[in-house]
């Protein structure tokens, strides 16, 4: 999956943020913002793993702060204690170089430690960490801070993304938040036009904190394209629906008809969280509010690469590769629906303000490029070239995953605010659904 230093992480070390000046008072802030996403939770919710892909909260509760213990207080707090001394296994997700990590699958199995125990884990390594930030801090030692709480957001998506597959398959769909979500507008979509050229991709070295994996920067080659000034609506993907698309076979990848035919009677039909009546009226799953009446303006959502490869095929696109969304995104305002508006679903067409027209290019501007939906790409999640890891342990927070990916780009409803920018690479299996990722079209010139 899916902050802020002061030059991009390199291989020798990792940066301090050039515009966080109050890193204790940051530190609280994300740390903070965790807690506030599980206060609407009831006991039993903490506990729940809906999939083998998904975490139960209690898990991502205690996984962020073992982060901390594990890559930061062991190392640079003198006379630190570990809160528990079996925790480093419990809540290590797959870093191998710190020992063997509890099965990922088998995470809704721990009754034990209970919450209140993980709370307790909070606390005490929120208090030694207060303790290592009052003094000052050395500059790897502070960046590594930094990471450690970029890391927080990502899991705060991703503690939205798994309640939701699980209370969104419960059969009496309860809401996460109360609230009636008002309903979206959406303007005609059209294209806009990009030259093509050579241009940059991926993080610049002095730009601020990005994951090794956005670097580094390097020339790249376009060709001409046009790139769909909005996110595709669930009224455009219904369409597509109705025309048979799920059981047309010459618009689906191999791979992708495959997959379709091995689901069995679990055979997709539609968009995860969607559902029809007997009188053929369709509705679909929020966390805010629950199952409504499907908005048929609402940018579509929990869409796999597959899905949205086909849908492209059927209106004569295709998907971006991330070069050209990156490129395009230039133009664009680091704006947008995140999860700090607490609607926690895509927004209305005109809801962005992120909306910006790429120099001319055409009359209209490309909108909600941020927030709303990941939007997938076509391009395979790999390695730039002269790609680093960060050195040592923490060599195995991306760099390992780079086989089988796609790369999405732009954030989602679920992102938090501040933790996203034009050259961030979150990644997926094209299978995966439970994300908050929708699709933008393409076409060649």
């Amino acid at each position: 999956m899916a902050g802020q230093m002061t030059r991009h992480l390199q291989r020798g070390s990792v940066a301090p943020s050039n515009n966080i000046e109050d890193l204790p008072g940051f530190y609280d802030r994300v740390r903070a913002q965790s807690l506030a996403l599980v206060a609407p939770l009831e006991a039993e919710d903490y506990q729940v793993q809906p999939m083998a892909d998904a975490s139960p909260p209690k898990w991502h509760l205690a996984h962020v702060t073992w982060f901390f213990e594990t890559f930061i207080l062991s190392q640079a707090l003198e006379g630190y204690r570990a809160f528990h001394p079996d925790y480093g296994q419990l809540f290590n997700s797959y870093y191998n170089g710190v020992g063997e990590p509890y099965p990922r699958a088998a995470r809704g199995f721990l009754s034990r430690p209970t919450t209140p125990e993980v709370l307790a884990y909070r606390q005490h390594v929120d208090d030694a960490m207060r303790r290592l930030m009052a003094a000052a801090l050395p500059e790897g030692l502070a960046a590594k801070i930094v990471l450690g709480l970029n890391h927080e957001q990502q899991h705060q998506e991703l503690l939205l993304t798994d309640l939701k597959c699980n209370l969104g398959q419960n059969p009496l769909k309860p809401a996460y938040r109360q609230g009636r979500l008002p309903a979206c507008q959406a303007t005609p979509m059209g294209f806009v036009d990009f030259a093509g050229g050579e241009c940059t991709l991926g993080a610049r070295a002095g730009a601020g904190f990005a994951f090794d994996n956005e670097g580094p920067a390097h020339q790249t080659l376009l060709g001409a394209f046009q790139l769909g000034s909005r996110p595709v609506t669930n009224g455009e993907y219904l369409a597509f629906i109705e025309d048979g698309g799920y059981e047309r076979h010459e618009l689906w990848l191999s791979d992708a008809w495959a997959h379709l035919k091995a689901l069995g009677s679990e055979r997709w039909q539609s968009p995860l969280y969607w559902s029809q009546a007997a009188d053929g009226s369709r509705s679909r799953y929020a966390l805010t509010g629950g199952e409504a009446p499907l908005d048929l303006a609402e940018p579509v959502c929990h869409l796999s690469a597959y899905e949205a490869d086909a849908y492209a095929r059927w209106r004569g696109c295709r998907l971006p590769t991330e070069a050209e969304w990156e490129h395009a995104a230039g133009s664009c305002a680091l704006a947008g629906n995140f999860a700090g508006s607490g609607r926690y679903q895509p927004g209305g067409i005109d809801a962005s303000p992120g909306d910006a027209s790429p120099g001319g290019a055409s009359q209209q501007p490309l909108r909600q490029m941020f927030g709303d939906v990941w939007e997938w790409t076509s391009s395979s999640y790999s390695p730039y070239p002269g790609f680093k890891p960060w050195p040592g342990q923490l060599g195995e927070y991306n760099g390992k995953f780079m086989a089988n990916q796609l790369v999405l780009r732009g954030g989602s409803c679920a992102t938090p605010e501040g933790h996203i920018r034009a050259t961030y690479r979150n990644f997926f299996y094209p299978k995966d659904r439970w994300q908050f990722a929708g699709v933008r079209l393409a076409r060649d010139i």
